[in-house]
């Protein structure tokens, strides 16, 4: 049991060395993210768009 409390100390220890980002640093990831998410998903429906039309006219 000492190990246990030992570990649940030592990690709310770390917990409070954690630097959490601020709400426009955490919007701005956000739409970083959701945006390289669109630009992908459009890349890879393109190019499935390209190579499927390249098979049904070699098929």
């Amino acid at each position: 049991m000492k190990k246990f409390i030992n570990f649940l100390k030592n990690t709310v220890a770390e917990m409070k060395k954690v630097v959490w980002p601020n709400a426009q640093q955490t919007k701005r990831d956000t739409s970083v993210v959701i945006g390289m998410t669109v630009f992908f998903a459009a890349f890879l429906g393109f190019v499935d768009f390209v190579f499927q039309n390249l098979l049904s006219k070699l098929v």
